[in-house]
């Protein structure tokens, strides 16, 4: 979505959604987001915005929270562009991106 950011891809069998991941390294609801997607096979981008500098994850951030109108919380996953899931509340990644 952002060309100043540098995404990770991570192939999967499951390409139904376009899936893109903003999370941070240490936070343990993100790398149960990220196991929970591979566990499924589905395919995605994500950045971990911590690792990057303040400047670029601020400008993520404010760019994040004009284009959906939402709080950025991590994780934070954009679904084909236009749906949010903020956390990583398992019903609700499975009711997305598994059932629809």
């Amino acid at each position: 979505m952002f060309d100043y950011l540098e995404y990770s891809a991570v192939a999967g069998n499951d390409a139904r959604h376009d899936v893109e991941i903003y999370a941070l390294s240490t936070c343990g609801f993100c790398k149960r987001a990220l196991a929970f997607l591979n566990e499924h096979g589905i395919a995605y981008r994500y950045v971990y915005v911590d690792l990057v500098p303040m400047e670029t994850k601020n400008r993520a951030k404010d760019a994040l929270k004009a284009k959906f109108n939402e709080h950025v919380s991590f994780p934070f996953a954009v679904i084909d562009g236009t749906a949010t899931l903020i956390g990583f509340i398992e019903p609700d990644w499975r009711k997305t991106l598994l059932e629809s």
